[in-house]
């Protein structure tokens, strides 16, 4: 069993959902980055998504735009964000690591070393907004050959006809955007998750997560009742653009964390 299917085994038998956090590589040096992502799983992350900086992230709101272009401007690259992989691999062997961003930058290392030196590194899965399955053979299909991963984004305008399509060759759990729009807009009303989530399982027996708008501990609480994991990332992003330091950014993603993860373990008490 893949990491992913082993932790959310794990945690449908303790009878919770996963709390999934997303972070940008590099955001806002390289030092604290790595810093954070090494706390998150002690905080409650049950998954970690990390965040490949790329110039022009369209499918995100302000505050993760601004997270790639701090981590760009510390000169943060692909080569670089496999490092911080690696270098979290070499103390947390069970914590599921996903990479999400942009084709762009992975076709600029190059598809075949990617894979390979994602796979080396530790890198668990792979969620590429940009690459629809129409293009599965690009990435997708070698990434899932070598056993990492391809995990699809789905949203409140894929029709019935078209999840089937966004979800052949998906594995490892499938991300519901909740809310149309970029990262960090808005949230969706529970009722409507509720019937996302329902319409989601009668296509897929992959866990599903939803995420976009999730702030709070209370709002993760109420999504954890309804899903099999809970995504949160603009809120966590928020507390490193308004930290005074590294050390204060470090302090508040993961006090985040642990009052999120506090909540979504409690859901279901």
């Amino acid at each position: 069993m893949s990491r992913l299917e082993t932790r959310f085994a794990e945690l449908k038998q303790q009878g919770r959902a996963a709390l999934v956090t997303f972070v940008t590589a590099g955001d806002p040096d390289y030092a604290t980055s790595l810093a954070i992502l090494k706390g998150l799983p002690a905080a409650g992350a049950d998954v970690i998504e990390l965040g490949m900086p790329f110039t022009d992230p369209m499918a995100d709101g302000p505050a993760i735009q601004l997270a790639n272009l701090r981590a760009l401007a510390g000169k943060q690259n692909m080569i670089k964000t496999l490092q911080m992989v690696r270098e979290f691999r070499a103390q947390d062997q069970t914590t599921p690591l996903v990479l999400m961003g942009y084709f762009n930058p992975i076709h600029h290392y190059g598809v075949p070393r990617f894979i390979e030196d994602a796979l080396a590194a530790g890198v668990d899965g792979l969620i590429v907004v940009d690459l629809p399955p129409e293009h599965n053979e690009d990435l997708c299909d070698p990434a899932q050959a070598a056993g990492i991963d391809f995990i699809r984004l789905t949203t409140p305008t894929t029709d019935d006809a078209r999840l089937p399509v966004v979800l052949n060759n998906s594995s490892g759990f499938v991300y519901y955007v909740s809310v149309a729009g970029v990262t960090g807009a808005g949230s969706a009303t529970l009722e409507h998750v509720e019937q996302a989530v329902a319409r989601l399982k009668r296509h897929t027996d992959l866990p599903v997560c939803v995420g976009f708008g999730i702030r709070t501990p209370g709002q993760a609480a109420a999504i954890a009742r309804l899903a099999d994991g809970v995504v949160v990332g603009s809120a966590l992003i928020d507390q490193i653009a308004s930290a005074k330091s590294g050390e204060d950014a470090t302090q508040g993603v993961l006090g985040l964390c642990r009052e999120i993860s506090a909540g979504v373990r409690g859901a279901r008490g």
